[in-house]
């Protein structure tokens, strides 16, 4: 799955034109390698998303086409997230 899809899909970011725009923007890293919006994700990559000073830090546990919005958060672990972070996906 593309990871600008996967960040909408998880919930991560909510809308795909924004996922778009961080991967584009250099803010969002697969692996420790900067990453495009087509970069392709794979169960167990480690994902790292920068807004601003915020920094979050995730595992990718499942990919799905579709998820309900309340299990989403199951498609991922999160390993370190700023507490600025959940406040915006909130």
């Amino acid at each position: 799955m593309r990871l600008d899809k996967y960040l909408k899909v998880s919930r991560i970011i909510k809308r795909r034109t924004v996922a778009n725009e961080a991967c584009s923007g250099g803010r969002v890293t697969l692996n420790d390698k900067v990453a495009k919006p087509g970069a392709e994700v794979k169960v167990g990559d480690i994902m790292t998303i920068r807004f601003g000073d915020k920094l979050g830090r995730y595992e990718i546990l499942s990919i799905q086409e579709t998820v309900r919005k309340d299990s989403a958060d199951q498609m991922y672990k999160i390993l370190s997230e700023d507490a600025g972070m959940a406040e915006e996906r909130a």
